[in-house]
């Protein structure tokens, strides 16, 4: 295992540590749960407060968007394992002020259950309405919209979440518009190895040098096929062709662009893998609003990529550049 760890048990706790210590000005652990985020420049005015979470591995997914305008909280669980239920409610009452909360993650069967529990303790326990949406982005996990997994479109769906109720949404109002942002959003990777645990130094999965596999998700969920490395051309031609076939952006439709890394693969590559990301899209006609490029949504040293394309109307276009302030994620206003 080719990584900087202590006990591979303490890896979350130490992360944690470490990431508020980093960034003390943007957040701070909950007194009560250790395994909730919570901004520390949380708005004095009431409104819905935007909370998100799942497994950590995925950093800087989900606690580095934590802060101004953006999430208020997010909570944490084991590598690849979904959040305790009573984490989950007390993110709520960390940041709950009279508003409502929306709560915002991948759609994992884990994660569905024990984010439901918290809010169903929310309710019964203190009378606080929580909803939610679950970010369903990835083209090749199942043909049903509503059943795919999530995988990098939850950066570009939480951001829309968190600009509306920094605009005063009221909670329909927020849910409504995420849910539009999360339909509106396609993603798809690429995997050219596993990741490994920290616990046992082992890789999640086997894939032999050399190989790779189109359609991977963040977990090392099975993907279309697993074949010989190629070009970054016919990876993203590959890559692309399922999105727009998916999505039917077509000619004129304005686009949202993100080319997300998964832990290991270098920034050299992932510009070049934008550049062909760019072509196709120029050449079809389609309209880049925005683009960005890096480690949004990683799984721990694993190498590989995914592109996710947001097609953008009026509100939503509006929403992704309104001004936000975290550690891995801002906007100037």
């Amino acid at each position: 295992m080719k990584r900087l760890v202590n006990d591979g048990y303490d890896v979350v706790e130490e992360m944690l540590e470490g990431y508020v210590a980093a960034n003390s000005s943007y957040v701070k652990l909950d007194e009560e749960n250790p395994r909730v985020v919570v901004s520390k420049v949380i708005s004095k005015e009431e409104r819905v407060r935007i909370i998100v979470g799942g497994g950590s591995g995925h950093e800087p997914l989900f606690l580095g968007y934590v802060g101004a305008d953006f999430a208020d909280a997010a909570v944490v669980g084991n590598i690849n394992t979904s959040p305790a239920p009573d984490a989950c409610y007390r993110s709520v009452k960390a940041v709950d002020s009279g508003k409502g909360c929306l709560y915002l993650y991948g759609n994992y069967a884990g994660d569905v259950m024990n984010f439901d529990m918290g809010a169903e303790m929310a309710m019964e326990e203190d009378g606080i309405r929580v909803e939610t949406v679950l970010v369903t982005d990835d083209v090749y996990s199942a043909k049903d919209k509503k059943n795919r997994r999530g995988v990098a479109g939850d950066v570009p769906v939480f951001k829309v979440a968190g600009s509306a109720a920094a605009r005063g949404y009221d909670l329909d109002a927020v849910k409504t518009v995420t849910e539009n942002a999360n339909n509106n959003t396609y993603s798809m990777g690429v995997a050219l190895s596993s990741s490994t645990l920290p616990v046992t130094g082992k890789a999640i999965f086997e894939m032999a040098d050399g190989e790779m596999e189109i359609g991977m998700g963040i977990h090392g969920e099975p993907g279309i096929e697993r074949i010989k490395i190629e070009s970054a051309d016919k990876v993203i031609d590959e890559i692309l062709t399922h999105i727009l076939e998916d999505s039917k952006i077509t000619s004129g439709d304005e686009v949202y662009v993100l080319v997300n890394g998964l832990g290991g693969l270098p920034v050299m590559d992932q510009y070049i893998c934008y550049r062909r990301v760019h072509q196709i899209l120029e050449e079809k006609g389609i309209i880049i609003h925005k683009s960005e490029v890096g480690n949004y949504a990683t799984s721990m040293d694993m190498v590989g990529l995914s592109v996710t394309l947001v097609n953008l109307d009026k509100e939503i276009k509006e929403l992704l550049d309104y001004p936000c302030d975290t550690p891995y994620y801002k906007i100037k206003k």
